[in-house]
């Protein structure tokens, strides 16, 4: 209410976590002496004149229900003067009932003072939780409110203690860095986009034709910076925060092979919607919303993140604790004799290689599985371009040059792994060149390789590298033609929950198009009598488990691209070599060599990266090199 007042400053004070005392104090317009009663009678407003302003809903309250039901149960205050007008009146009111209404001096504005709250209700009052909880949850509430109005001063205090002051600005960044820290806010990615729909909106003659404006824009966070809860994504509508499950799903679904399994990324999302295309009054606190076009504004939001996430470089740096000042130790006599006789004995250590020199496998680099000799694998195509975050990822691969292979029975997963022509090489070491130049590499602890480069030294985890490198080149060969279907012998039953079953049978013509024939056997038990030839024998049935899971949570809007993406993701990391496994350096060459014929070889399928970079600048200071 303080907010469609139109104040420029709102004061909360709050007193045992609001159980003891909520007191709201703003500079608005105030409140006219006619709607002081009013506004502790239940459904009265002064916000809706006619049936035709539900339609153009543009306030934060609009029910008249807060203030009737809060002093239903609380002792409470109210002390207002209008603007122009040169006395104030002020209310008070004990559990519901009236006791004073009169005139008294006041500043312009409104304060609204809630003592006792449930002092009447006892029942109700015991299943509040400690003050510091209460209080918790009313400080999220103004963290809401401050993130949608920047323009607005806000101050919050806790038993006379000052929590939040936050000055007025014009940059929603800058109210952001208040609440969430540089941490955050150094890592956020400004995108904004605007898109027009048609509607058709009521009048005498009829529906009159309409186009309108949809401005998208905001924050989201750096790949690198995620949460393990989908707590700090927020989501704003005409000032107004709300929850979507559908703009929820887009915005995971942008972040898709961004960020790893069980992550959430970090969003500040607004947007600003005719009024006559939103219904806000479909849930009682107004967190909830319905869309005219709910669609339009998922392909929105999806279309905005992945065009901005594909101009942007992904690669995390690892970052380097600041060294510390020691104290000067005192050096004994004892101290310089160890020091003399370790300077001495450098000489005599032993060097040590980085790998030993193996012959490398015939085949190139593969996965255990796929060791032997396939008639099936083809070279990697050079010119594959990953469309990752394209709005047609058809259109954005190029196909190749010979159709789909199809394997016999269950070995369709090594004849996707592909192969490059190893070169001859007799060192010890690995080499990577990069504009002209070699660098040499070398793998430790049989899971990472060291390459340094002209920007510093890079640690690549060779498992995640290689499973990107599959992963792009099965999308190559699944997009260029048609998925074919392994028919079983004895067709398998499954027994799933009532939930995934209707989902299955809801999508069975979707899910034939991947190569699974279902058909219901009773009950919630399904009949699978074809799956896709690509999958893994015996992996099948859980992979399908974990679509129905996507189809429920999607609500309609999963794509057969998406399914394809997920099948592809768990085949790549099947088929990649694994940590623990030792390379040769051949392979190790092979691997570095690929990596380039990706667009994004900086994560693996699922988010994480693929590799980290130490900087030359950070090892020189680090060494005392620079400053």
């Amino acid at each position: 209410n303080s907010v469609d007042a139109l104040s420029t400053r709102i004061e909360v004070d709050i007193a045992g976590g609001g159980i003891d005392l909520i007191r709201i104090s703003d500079n608005g317009e105030g409140m006219h002496p006619d709607d002081m009663e009013l506004a502790v009678t239940s459904h009265a407003t002064s916000k809706i004149r006619s049936d035709s302003d539900l339609e153009q809903v543009s306030t934060l309250g609009f029910r008249g229900e807060a203030l009737a039901s809060i002093a239903s149960i609380s002792r409470f205050r109210i002390r207002t003067r209008r603007t122009g007008l040169d006395a104030g009146q002020e209310l008070e009111s004990e559990g519901g009932t009236i006791r004073h209404l009169r005139q008294c001096g006041a500043p312009q504005g409104t304060v609204i003072e809630v003592h006792n709250l449930f002092f009447n209700t006892p029942a109700r009052r015991k299943f509040l939780k400690k003050p510091s909880t209460e209080f918790g949850r009313i400080s999220e509430q103004f963290a809401k409110i401050a993130l949608a109005n920047p323009n607005l001063h806000l101050v919050l205090r806790h038993n006379e203690k000052l929590v939040y002051e936050l000055p007025a600005t014009p940059s929603q960044l800058d109210r952001i860095r208040r609440f969430f820290g540089s941490d955050v806010g150094d890592k956020l990615i400004p995108v904004e986009s605007e898109t027009t729909v048609t509607s058709f909106q009521p009048s005498p003659d009829g529906p009159v034709e309409t186009s309108s404006a949809i401005r998208l824009w905001g924050y989201v966070a750096d790949p690198s910076l995620s949460r393990s809860t989908r707590k700090d994504q927020y989501l704003f509508l005409n000032g107004r925060h709300i929850q979507d499950r559908s703009l929820q799903h887009a915005l995971g679904e942008a972040y898709r092979g961004l960020l790893m399994v069980g992550r959430h990324p970090i969003s500040f999302l607004f947007l600003e919607v005719p009024p006559h295309l939103v219904d806000v009054n479909v849930h009682p606190t107004k967190t909830e919303v319905r869309f005219q076009d709910s669609q339009t504004l998922y392909r929105q939001l999806l279309h905005t993140l992945r065009e901005k996430f594909r101009e942007l470089n992904f690669q995390s740096e690892i970052q380097v604790p600041k060294p510390t000042e020691p104290e000067t130790p005192v050096v004994t006599q004892q101290q310089r004799e160890l020091d003399v006789w370790a300077s001495s004995s450098i000489a005599s250590v032993p060097r040590v290689t980085p790998l030993e020199t193996r012959s490398a496998p015939a085949g190139g680099l593969q996965s255990p599985a796929a060791r032997s000799d396939s008639p099936h694998r083809r070279e990697f195509a050079p010119n594959l371009k990953s469309a990752a975050f394209h709005p047609d990822v058809v259109a954005a691969v190029q196909a190749p040059e010979e159709d789909a292979a199809t394997g016999e029975g269950y070995e369709t997963v090594e004849a996707f792994v592909p192969a490059l022509p190893i070169p001859e090489s007799q060192s010890d070491v690995a080499t990577e060149t990069v504009h002209g130049t070699d660098y040499r590499g070398f793998q430790i602890y049989d899971c990472y390789l060291v390459v340094a480069g002209d920007n510093g030294l890079e640690i690549i985890d060779q498992h995640a590298l290689h499973e990107r490198i599959l992963y792009e080149y099965l999308r190559q060969r699944v997009l260029a033609g048609n998925v074919e279907s392994q028919k079983l012998l004895i067709p398998e039953t499954v027994e799933c929950s009532a939930g995934e079953a209707a989902v299955i049978m809801e999508y069975q013509e979707l899910l034939a198009e991947i190569g699974f024939e279902i058909q219901e056997f009773g009950g919630t038990t399904l009949l699978i009598s074809a799956h896709p030839v690509m999958l893994p024998r015996g992996n099948f049935v859980r992979i399908l488990r974990d679509l129905a899971g996507q189809l429920e949570e999607s609500d309609g809007k999963t794509s057969r691209r998406d399914l394809l993406d997920n099948m592809m993701h768990t085949m790549a990391c099947r088929a990649a070599i694994k940590a623990g496994q030792r390379l040769a350096p051949e392979e190790m060459h092979e691997l570095l060599e690929q990596r380039h014929l990706v667009d994004d070889a900086h994560h693996c399928p699922h988010g994480r990266p693929t590799s980290l970079l130490l900087s030359r600048m950070s090892l020189d200071k680090q060494f005392g090199r620079l400053g």
